[in-house]
C-alpha cells in the first residue's frame, strides 16, 4: 500500500463505456489515489486517457499487472474476471468487480451501500458490484422494506443501449439514421450479440436481454430474480422480471410493483420515506407532470422515484416508476461508493 491514506488503484476494462465512468468518478469523487493503473485487452492495450490533467497509457491486463495494487475496479466482461481476479486477490488487491462472475458465489458480498453497506465487512478479496437494473431497484425498495416489510416484487425493465456496451449505442446511431433516411436497418448486435437473431432496435423494443434459460426467463431476468433476495438478505422474497431494451442511450427506468406487509401504509408515509433515503431523490408530483425519465436522469448518481401510488385492488400494493443512470449508479459510482466505504471503515 502507498501510504495510509492514498491507494493504488487499477481499472480494468479501463477503455469500456463503464471503465471511462470508473476513470471520471474517481475523478469526481476526489477518491484517494496514489497511483492509477489502466488495464485492457491487448487490443485497446496503448490507448491514451486522460486523468486529473495528466495523460495515462492503457497496458494490458496481465496477472503480474496487480503488482503493487491495493483496489481493483473490475468491468471488462466475466470470463476476464474470472480469470484476472484471483490474481489480483492473490497480489493483495481488494476486487471489486462489475460483473456477474462472482455475484452468486456464497462467499462474495453482492453489495449495494445504500442497503446492505455492512456485508463488505465480510469479504474475502473480492466484493462484486450488482447488475444495474437490480442496484436501482434495490436502493428504492430497501427504505419501504425496512418500515413495512416486503413479500413481493414484480418489475418491467426500460432499459438503455450503453447497458449492451458502446457497439450497441452505436449500432442505434446507424439504424436511427438509416430509419429516418428510408434505408433498410442492419441488425449484428442486439439482443444478444452471441445470439442466432439479431433486430433492430431503433424505433423498436425488445423483450429479450440476454440469453435465454429454460424457465422461459432471461439470463438478466434471473440475475433480478436472485441478485434482489441475496442483497436483500430475504431467500423467500417472491421476485418476477420481464427486461426490456428500448431505443435509448443512457439510464434505465423500471415499473415495480411491490407488496409490503405492513397494512397500515400510505402513499404518503411511502413517498416520505422515499425523500429522505439516502441516495434517493423523490420527483413526484401528478398535478405537476413531475417524475423521472431516463433524459432527466443521465448524468447523475442518484436514485429517482416517481409515480408512487397504491394498486386499485390490494391494499398491500404499490407501484413506483425508477429511473437511474445504467453506467453511473447502475455501475461506475456504485462500485466506486463501494471502494469509499472499505476505505472509510478500514476493511481493506
Amino acid at each position: 500500500m502507498s501510504s495510509s491514506n492514498t491507494y493504488n488503484v487499477a481499472i480494468v476494462g479501463a477503455t469500456g463505456a463503464v471503465g471511462q465512468k470508473m476513470l471520471e468518478t474517481l475523478e469526481d469523487r476526489s477518491f484517494p489515489v496514489n497511483h492509477l493503473k489502466l488495464l485492457s485487452s491487448s487490443r485497446s492495450a496503448g490507448t491514451k486517457v486522460k486523468y486529473k490533467g495528466e495523460t495515462l497509457v492503457v497496458e494490458e491486463a496481465t496477472p503480474e499487472s496487480f503488482k503493487g495494487v491495493d483496489i481493483a475496479l473490475f468491468s471488462a466482461g466475466g470470463s476476464v474476471s474470472k480469470k484476472l481476479a484471483p490474481e489480483a486477490v492473490k497480489h493483495g488487491a481488494l476486487v471489486i468487480d462489475n460483473t456477474s462472475a462472482y455475484r452468486m458465489a456464497e462467499d462474495v458480498p453482492l453489495v449495494v451501500p445504500e442497503v446492505n453497506e455492512a456485508d463488505i465487512e465480510h469479504h474475502k478479496g473480492i466484493i462484486a458490484n450488482p447488475n444495474c437494473s437490480t442496484i436501482q431497484m434495490v436502493a428504492a425498495l430497501e427504505p419501504v422494506r425496512k418500515a413495512y416489510g416486503l413479500s413481493r416484487v414484480i418489475v418491467s425493465t426500460y432499459q438503455a443501449v450503453s447497458g449492451a456496451g458502446n457497439e450497441a449505442a452505436e449500432e442505434l446511431r446507424a439504424q436511427s439514421q438509416a430509419f429516418l433516411d428510408g434505408e433498410e436497418l442492419e441488425a449484428n448486435l442486439l439482443p444478444v450479440k452471441g445470439d442466432e437473431k439479431h433486430y433492430p432496435i431503433a424505433f423498436n423494443a425488445l423483450p429479450q436481454i440476454d440469453m435465454f434459460e429454460e424457465s422461459g426467463y432471461t439470463f438478466e431476468e434471473m440475475k433480478m430474480i436472485n441478485e434482489t433476495k441475496k442483497i436483500m438478505h430475504q431467500p423467500d422474497l417472491s421476485v418476477a422480471a420481464t427486461c426490456v431494451r428500448l431505443p435509448f442511450f443512457t439510464s434505465h427506468a423500471e415499473s415495480v410493483y411491490i407488496e409490503v406487509e405492513n397494512q397500515n401504509a400510505s402513499v404518503e408515509d411511502v413517498k416520505q420515506l422515499l425523500a429522505n433515503a439516502p441516495g434517493i431523490v423523490l420527483e413526484d408530483d401528478p398535478s405537476t407532470q413531475t417524475y423521472p425519465t431516463p433524459l432527466s436522469a443521465a448524468e447523475k448518481r442518484d436514485v429517482f422515484v416517481g409515480r408512487i401510488r397504491k394498486d386499485p385492488d390490494h391494499e398491500n400494493g404499490f407501484h413506483l416508476w425508477v429511473v437511474s443512470d445504467n453506467l453511473l449508479k447502475g455501475a461506475a459510482w456504485n462500485s466506486v461508493q463501494i471502494a469509499e466505504r472499505v476505505v472509510a471503515n478500514g476493511w481493506l
